[in-house]
This record gives structure tokens, sequence and C-alpha cells, in this order.
């Protein structure tokens, strides 16, 4: 289908067949694994993926690393975490295109993040893009911690279809877990950041780079004080959160719980530095 797939896991047995599913038009669907201590790659075998495994260092790293030992069948790489789901837009899409002669090497595309049974429009930063679909050999990834972005070779074009994120699958004691990491990667990543960059000015601005703009925002919003009220207000009043009833509301209370966990952890890494 000149398509291949990649499918970054740990723990997934619960998410992985829904996601092997809504990309079983592929071929050639890599599961590349960070030693899971369930039946993740049971599931992926069963279900007809190759199966990989890489010690996990950082996101920007097995993500690298993933690009660099996949053995892509196809030219053209499409990436889905193990609990996003391709719907049948962007299926046929990213089929058109690397069956085409695209002027890009590489696509940005939308997510629809779900919570408490229902498409969260408002209180997820919709439409946010991720650059997703890829030439592999014209992209490569840093060593970020967390959120990490790949830096590609050429021009980048926009896909109408979305990946359905339902994050929550495993529960909201799996959530709070995994961003409970989240948050002190993120400290760690927003330290190094008010250390040696500045805000990215003409990137707030840049309406045309979507994602360069996300990345700029991120940035300023470090330097910015009350972060857990202001995320909230954020996202509830001038985002629209209210406009998502009650999960929108408790989500975007959830979001500001995270924005606390950043700040306490930021904290505590400026005083270690202090100290020593």
């Amino acid at each position: 289908m000149s398509v291949s797939v990649l499918i970054l896991t740990h723990d997934e047995e619960i998410n992985l067949p829904d996601c092997l599913r809504s990309v079983a038009w592929s071929d050639d669907v890599l599961v590349f694994d960070s030693f899971s201590s369930d039946q993740t790659v049971k599931v992926a075998e069963s279900l007809g993926a190759r199966v990989q495994q890489h010690r996990f260092v950082n996101y920007g790293d097995q993500r690298e690393a993933a690009r660099k030992l996949g053995g892509f069948k196809y030219e053209w790489v499409l990436a889905v975490d193990a609990d996003e789901r391709v719907d049948d837009v962007l299926a046929k899409e990213v089929r058109a295109v690397a069956c085409g002669q695209s002027p890009h090497v590489a696509y940005r595309m939308r997510r629809k993040d779900h919570f408490q049974g229902r498409w969260i429009r408002h209180a997820t930063l919709y439409p946010s893009w991720f650059v997703r679909f890829f030439k592999h050999q014209r992209v490569r990834y840093d060593q970020r911690e967390v959120h990490e972005y790949p830096i590609i070779d050429g021009t980048v074009g926009e896909l109408k279809g979305h990946l359905l994120h339902h994050s929550f699958n495993k529960g909201l004691d799996e959530w709070w877990a995994k961003h409970r990491a989240y948050a002190a990667a993120e400290a760690r990543v927003e330290l190094q950041v008010l250390r040696e960059e500045n805000v990215d000015l003409a990137g707030l601005v840049g309406w045309r780079d979507p994602v360069r703009r996300r990345r700029a925002l991120k940035g300023l919003s470090f330097r910015l004080p009350a972060r857990p009220v202001l995320r909230f207000l954020y996202m509830y009043i001038l985002r629209g959160g209210v406009l998502d009833g009650r999960p929108g509301y408790r989500y975007c209370r959830m979001l500001a719980e995270y924005e606390g966990m950043i700040v306490r952890n930021l904290r505590n890494l400026k005083a270690v530095g202090i100290k020593s």
C-alpha cells in the first residue's frame, strides 16, 4: 500500500488492538516496543505487526532509533501512538500522497482528543497540528525528553484527516502516573529552555507554521506567573472549554493540576541548582 506505519509502545496491550485495526490497510506495520512487561508484543505479533524492541531513554531518542532501525518497507512512514486511531479520511489521504508525486517531504495533521466518551473539542487546543507523516530519510529527531518534534529537510504540507486520541483507555490512575512522569521531564526541559533560549517572538505570530507557533507559545508560558490558574482560565474561558460541558470542566481542572506539577518540579530543580 506504499505506506509503512510506526507505533511506539510500552505496556499497551489494552490500546494496541484498536490501533492496529485502524491501520490494517498497511502491509508494513512496525511496533517499536520499549520492553513491555504485559502482552503488548504477543498482541502485536498476533495481529500481523513486526516487532522490534529498544531500550527507552527519552521520547526523542526512541523515535530517532525507530526511524534508523525500523527497516521500513516504504519511503513514507505514518507515526501513530498506541492510544490513537487513524480515521478513514486520513487513511485515504496518506495512501494517495504516497502513490503520487508530492511536493512535500512531510505532512502535519490534527488530532481529536476524547474524554469521558466524547470529543473534547475546545479544552484540548484543537486544532493542534502534529507532523506524523513523512519520508523517513528526510527527517530526524533531537534528544528532547518529551514533546519531541521532527527536524525536517524539506517542505511540510497539511492533511484534512485526523488521529483519534483515546488517552484515558487505561483509566485515570494510569493517566496521572504518566503525567507525573511527563511533569518531571517537562520541568527539566523548561529549565534548559529558560537558561538557553529567548522567547521566539516571530514564532508567536507565525500563523503559517502552527508547530513553531505552538512551541513559541509554550516557551512564553514558561515565564508566566500563577501558571496553573492561568492555564485553567485560558483553556476553560478563552479556548471555550466551558462549551464541552462537565467533561470539559473536569479536563481543564486536570490540566491545571498538571501545570502545577510542572511548576513544583521546576522549583525543586532550581533549588537544587542554587544549593549546588
